[in-house]
């Protein structure tokens, strides 16, 4: 499984959600962290399973100078198309993890299933209930929330 980084058309748009009144800042940028950056964060996750991505908060002026990065690894992996599997997730940055869907860009429509996001304690959190229900090219959607915005970072994948 080979994974790219793209950030969608959306993902350039700052919106503002009248029901939590915070600026929405889907990531401008979603950058693969070179060799060395931010090594600590998702260290403990599988080397060979782990896939980095970062949120370019320099749209966001007030931004704290510390990047929110997230690492994530898919367990079991890779995920087989039809059965359930579940991400290990670490946010650095002083981002909490509130939401993670995946779609079908292409297809335009989504999984099947709710997932869950339960915290798993520094910085750690565990999704749980994710389920690609047919092959191609999906993206992750990881919704944070960092000194009260809130970011979108996106991730794809090939799903064989």
């Amino acid at each position: 499984m080979r994974a790219g980084l793209r950030a969608s058309a959306a993902a350039s748009r700052a919106t503002t959600s009248a029901a939590t009144s915070a600026t929405t800042i889907a990531a401008a940028a979603l950058l693969q962290m070179p060799a060395g950056a931010h090594a600590e964060c998702g260290e403990a996750l599988d080397p060979r399973l782990r896939r980095r991505i970062a949120a370019d908060t320099s749209v966001d002026t007030n931004a704290s100078t510390n990047p929110v990065v997230l690492v994530f690894a898919p367990r079991p992996a890779p995920p087989v198309v039809g059965r359930h599997f579940a991400l290990d997730v670490v946010v650095c940055g002083g981002a909490d993890l509130m939401a993670v869907d995946a779609e079908m860009p292409a297809h335009r429509h989504g999984m099947n299933y709710r997932t869950s996001v339960q915290p798993a304690g520094d910085d750690r959190y565990l999704v749980q209930g994710l389920m690609f229900h047919m092959p191609g090219r999906w993206r992750y959607q990881f919704t944070l929330r960092s000194a009260g915005q809130r970011l979108l970072l996106t991730h794809d994948v090939e799903v064989r």
